[in-house]
């Protein structure tokens, strides 16, 4: 798969043309150029870097050294947030005169905020990332996407300076902890950017943040949602206990990928 698709990118072609013309011979700078990106390839460098794009949420987005690359598993994310979407909906009757309010905190590429602002149009989205360079890339791809007027960008350090009110917190923050590091790929470790893969000693340090900073900007009734990973899926729970309603939806693996929680209503 890897050699199909950095084929496709030395040619500038799709799937379609490249199997359509099976006889197609490279020209020399061709072969050069598939080359190239060959021997990056093979020194682990991943592939969405070498091509500079991402698949997601059926979205093309652009990715770059300073973005995690987006990944199905946050796909899992993406939909319960559109559950409890529907559930907070301004068809309903509790928000029926507002926008709902969505935050998706430390966005990197964008995919999660911009993927909500595609499937809910009327909605208010806001996206944070401590990170100016992931912040730039994200606003290229809503522009490229046609979603620029949808989101809004803030440089900040998770919730901090935002207005609250939110209906719904949306996150994938780092929960990979240190010690895990010798689990995590070599590709992942050497060249994803290491402040959005891990978040401290235990994994839960950048989510024991989070969660008073939500909790304060949700209103009553309001939701978290986040992706974890099984090794903390338990602290987590622990961390919720004052929540309702905390749910932890596995992946299509069986490992625990989700949490969603509500804020008391009281």
């Amino acid at each position: 798969m890897n050699a199909e698709l950095l084929l496709r990118f030395t040619l500038d072609c799709d799937r379609a043309y490249l199997y359509a013309h099976p006889e197609r011979e490279l020209t020399e700078a061709e072969q050069f150029r598939y080359q190239a990106v060959q021997d990056e390839r093979a020194r682990g460098v991943p592939a969405q870097y070498i091509t500079g794009h991402q698949e997601f949420w059926g979205l093309d987005f652009i990715v770059t050294p300073a973005v995690l690359i987006p990944r199905p598993e946050t796909e899992h994310l993406v939909e319960t947030v559109l559950e409890l979407a529907r559930r907070l909906s301004p068809g309903g009757s509790e928000h029926a005169s507002r926008k709902l309010r969505i935050a998706d905190v430390g966005t990197g590429s964008g995919c999660i905020a911009l993927a909500l602002a595609k499937e809910i149009p009327g909605a208010e989205i806001h996206a944070t990332d401590i990170s100016a360079p992931a912040l730039e890339v994200a606003r290229a791809n809503a522009a490229r996407l046609g979603l620029e007027g949808r989101v809004r960008f803030h440089e900040t350090d998770l919730l901090s300076g935002l207005a609250g009110d939110f209906d719904l917190v949306a996150s994938n923050p780092p929960y990979v902890g240190d010690s895990e590091e010798d689990q995590v790929q070599l590709e992942v470790r050497r060249f994803e950017p290491r402040k959005a893969v891990f978040a401290g000693p235990t994994g839960l340090e950048v989510i024991r943040r989070l969660i008073p900073q939500a909790c304060a900007a949700l209103r009553p009734g309001g939701w978290l949602v986040m992706e974890v990973s099984g090794t903390i899926a338990d602290g987590v729970r622990r961390e919720m206990q004052e929540w309702q309603e905390v749910k932890i939806r596995p992946d299509l693996q069986s490992i625990p990928r989700v949490v969603q929680a509500q804020r008391p209503k009281g």
